[in-house]
């Protein structure tokens, strides 16, 4: 196997399962890669070299000993928002972090499926941006342009696969965090039913709006590592319906009605999407329908559901706001956003709160009449390195909402939705396109992604050497 670019999820354990390849060397490719690109894509936060390696020697022996496990000795990334024993979880804040005494229940169950967790990777503060940069850690680059971010808040576990340092990666997604990163570095990105895959030791991530979920190069990979990681603690509030997603790849899943979604949800700022990145959806749409689907333009029944967001979003902060070493170190609009987040949390949050039924029943109406939505996962291209960076809160808002009006209602209704790459703009910068479905839709939502991958073959497509994408940025 090359050292250049890992080689898949599901091919790294073929190649492990038939002692083609050591864990050992997977470890040591994977380790030697994150080192050469740390000055120039700065994906990760904690590099776990030594106790990596540690792990690699015991899936070894226990391959050696005929042992089996989905991904034994596979090297996967994990989001710096995620405890791992031994590390601290620094969430891509600032502070002297102490490292936490346990596995978080979605890396417990990593590690039993056999997977070495060779680092952590970045995330902007707290998560809340679709950037991936801060004084706490520097600036996270994507790999397709260097001049360019991957998206956030999940930017370091995208630019970690596309640029092949890892073969998946486990990310988090409250507000699109999976779906934006993964369609600005040309990756499947699944955000999963709430529940899915734990987010213990908090029960509720966010209020409930933030979930884990997983990025890789291939549908199959991306729901290879998703089995991998679900399951829940006993303690979990949201427990969905057992799944194996693996099954649904190359399931045919039949004629579908699907609604094509060009018009964002309702925002207190407008947003436009680019006509650039319009044509692009607008080809996977075609696409879909010469597959034998039915697509015609339709938006889901949204409402307000942005009031119900605010709440939610800005009283997660708030929690982990106080659970800081220094919250004077925080970016100021951290601390702007977790005041309001104390100010919501109580009457305005339970009202947040009980509206997602009423919700669940309107939205979930509209699938009575259509299987799939299709819609942008981005208005916009990934933006440059800085552009968002020391803005005002009022200014990132807007800007926010300008470039990523799509992503974050799915976040509310806690259903699934799945990033597929629509193709490039500007020069070469990738955008993708959500496929979004009701509650536990993950099957259906991934068999469509596995055929639009037959067909259109995203995967074969690489960026640049780290050190030729800086010259190609636009």
């Amino acid at each position: 196997m090359s050292l250049d670019r890992a080689q898949g999820l599901a091919e790294s354990a073929r190649a492990l399962a038939a002692g083609e390849v050591t864990s050992r060397r997977l470890v040591e490719q994977a380790l030697a890669r994150i080192e050469a690109t740390q000055g120039s894509l700065n994906a990760f936060r904690i590099v776990r070299g030594e106790a990596a390696l540690a792990e690699a020697d015991a899936a070894d022996r226990a391959l050696a000993a005929g042992e089996s496990g989905p991904l034994l000795g596979v090297p996967v990334a994990v989001k710096d928002d995620t405890d791992v024993a031994g590390e601290p979880t620094a969430f891509g804040c600032p502070g002297d972090f102490p490292p936490v005494a346990e596995d978080g229940e979605a890396v417990r169950r990593l590690r039993a499926a056999g997977a070495v967790i060779v680092g952590k990777t970045n995330t902007c503060e707290l998560g809340q941006w679709p950037f991936t940069e801060g004084p706490a850690f520097g600036d996270t680059r994507n790999p397709w342009h260097t001049d360019h971010s991957p998206g956030g808040s999940s930017g370091g576990s995208a630019a970690a696969v596309a640029a092949g340092l890892v073969p998946a990666a486990l990310g988090s997604d409250g507000a699109g965090s999976v779906r934006i990163p993964a369609s600005w570095t040309h990756l499947i990105g699944i955000k999963p039913q709430r529940g899915r895959i734990s987010t213990w030791p908090r029960g509720e991530a966010f209020q409930g709006i933030t979930v884990n979920g997983t990025l890789a190069r291939t549908v199959a990979d991306a729901a290879l590592l998703l089995d991998a990681a679900s399951g829940n603690h006993d303690l979990d509030p949201h427990q969905p319906p057992a799944l194996t997603a693996s099954d649904a790849v190359g399931r045919d899943p039949g004629r579908l009605r699907i609604a094509l979604s060009l018009k964002p949800p309702f925002t207190a700022v407008p947003a436009r999407l680019q006509p650039a990145v319009r044509a692009r959806v607008l080809e996977l749409a075609e696409k879909l329908a010469a597959l034998g689907h039915t697509v015609e333009e339709a938006d889901p029944p949204y409402g307000q559901i942005g009031l119900t967001f605010v709440p939610r979003a800005t009283a997660g902060i708030a929690e982990h706001v106080a659970d800081t070493p220094d919250p004077a170190l925080l970016d100021r609009r951290t601390r702007d956003a977790a005041r309001l987040g104390r100010l919501l949390g109580g009457a305005p949050l339970r009202v947040a709160r009980r509206a997602e039924a009423a919700l669940h029943r309107r939205i979930g109406g509209f699938f009575g009449t259509y299987d799939v939505i299709l819609a942008p996962t981005t208005a916009a291209p990934p933006p440059r390195i800085g552009s968002m960076l020391k803005l005002g809160g009022l200014a990132t808002d807007r800007a926010i909402i300008a470039a990523c009006p799509y992503a974050w209602p799915w976040n509310v209704l806690g259903w699934p939705g799945v990033n597929v790459p629509a193709g490039f703009v500007d020069g070469g910068l990738p955008v993708g396109a959500q496929l979004l479905g009701p509650a536990n839709s993950e099957a259906l939502l991934i068999s469509v992604a596995a055929q639009l991958e037959a067909e259109l073959r995203w995967h074969e497509l690489w960026p640049p050497e780290p050190g030729a994408a800086a010259s190609q940025a636009a």
